[in-house]
């Protein structure tokens, strides 16, 4: 199937889906307000076959070091996925599934799916990592920019709450030292563990309430932007490709899921 925009609605939620840019989840709207920033490179992407950064581009896999490209100099971000055009598996009134081949620059061959499904009141999203020939180290994880404020008369900014079990240490590089802290007031650009899942809750005042979930135990924070607020789970640390690798292999895929539940207020 092609790769052209979807939407889908269930209650008063509808999201809008771009295939074509990255499987990026362009718009998250619930009756009238809109929950993600808008914008080519924000609303919520896919992290994968990494999440974060990578130390200078370079990992080890095997005996051997792998070089990725410096995105974000002096090193690598966020993967190779959101830069290229997912396809379309299948499609319903709430419900897409989409997948995008893993290729060059990245050195295994290999597919990642993505379940995209809406109701009433939540939204799951399902990725998975599979290879077709050799084992290869890799991560999921989702970057959703949730807008600070929601808009209208009397509108107040999101308040964060969550209880980690520790922060990573962050150094100079914005990259984990290897060092578990107690965790700190933000502002953050930070990883955090919660060795139970991820459980965070964004709060607007009047407006909504918004639970991000996983059984994952791994969530970057990040609110150093005025517009918007980053809540990311994902499957390992920042660098996690050479501090924490999970392998996939042909008989184990690697599969995460984040499940966002919300209610009016």
């Amino acid at each position: 199937m092609s790769n052209e925009d979807i939407t889908l609605t269930a209650g008063d939620a509808t999201l809008h889906l771009h295939p074509g840019n990255g499987g990026r989840i362009a718009g998250l709207q619930v009756g009238p307000l809109e929950l993600l920033r808008q914008g080519e490179r924000f609303g919520c992407f896919p992290m994968v076959p990494w999440c974060g950064r990578i130390r200078d581009g370079r990992f080890r896999d095997g005996p051997d070091i792998v070089q990725m490209p410096l995105n974000s100099p002096p090193h690598a971000i966020h993967g190779t996925a959101r830069d290229g055009a997912w396809r379309i598996a299948r499609r319903s009134a709430d419900e897409a599934v989409i997948t995008c081949e893993l290729g060059d620059p990245w050195p295994h061959p290999g597919r990642v799916t993505h379940d995209v499904r809406l109701t009433a009141d939540s939204l799951t999203l399902t990725m998975s990592v599979e290879t077709y020939d050799d084992s290869f180290p890799a991560q999921i994880g989702w970057h959703p920019w949730f807008n600070r404020n929601l808009g209208g008369e009397h509108a107040q900014d999101a308040r964060i709450d969550f209880t980690p079990a520790w922060q990573e240490e962050r150094g100079a590089d914005h990259l984990p030292t290897g060092n578990r802290v107690d965790p700190r007031p933000g502002p953050w650009d930070d990883c955090f563990g919660m060795p139970d899942g991820v459980d965070v809750t964004l709060t607007w005042p009047g407006q909504l309430e918004l639970k991000v979930a996983s059984r994952e135990q791994w969530v970057v924070v990040y609110d150093e932007q005025e517009a918007a607020v980053c809540v990311e789970p994902q499957t390992g640390p920042p660098n996690g490709l050479n501090t924490l690798p999970r392998l996939v292999t042909p008989l184990e895929p690697l599969e995460a899921t984040t499940t966002w539940t919300w209610r009016r207020l």
